[in-house]
């Protein structure tokens, strides 16, 4: 007997339409049906088709999680692709590009600091500007020497 069956029987025993699961649920009649027939391609898929199994379940007083196991171990075997995966999938794949814009943008701002850093030494060096930066002054002492080389004759 197929999932959709033994929901539809349990629905029949307790005497609940359709109609009013639909009405307390928010879920359009033909997707109910649809779970009921088995007919999972009219269902919207993914998460949407647990938390139409869940509202069933619960109106009808059945155990939730139960049926919701028993739900995916019949859509696998229909076919119906494991969307819990897939989600984790994407999951992993936005932490692992999550990760690479963070070193770009490192690396952008490792980039605009020694580009500011240039941009003062030049300054510095070809307009005379002091600008009291003391790392500039410790790379001038390397730059250029104070004055003339001694000549050794």
């Amino acid at each position: 007997m197929s999932f959709g069956t033994e929901l539809q029987q349990e629905r029949l025993q307790r005497d609940v339409s359709l109609e009013s699961i639909a009405e307390t649920t928010k879920v359009a009649p033909r997707y109910l049906r649809a779970l009921e027939e088995g007919n999972y391609a009219k269902l919207p898929g993914g998460v949407f088709n647990r938390g139409i199994v869940r509202g069933y379940c619960r109106c009808l007083g059945l155990d939730e999680e139960e049926w919701l196991q028993r739900f995916q171990t019949f859509a696998r075997s229909e076919g119906e692709e494991d969307w819990t995966e897939f989600a984790q999938n994407v999951k992993r794949n936005r932490e692992t590009q999550q990760a690479r814009n963070r070193l770009r943008w490192l690396g952008v701002l490792g980039m605009l600091l020694l580009l500011a850093i240039a941009v003062l030494a030049a300054i510095h060096f070809f307009f005379g500007v002091n600008l009291h930066l003391p790392f500039l002054h410790h790379a001038a002492s390397f730059a250029a020497p104070a004055g003339p080389a001694p000549l050794n004759c």
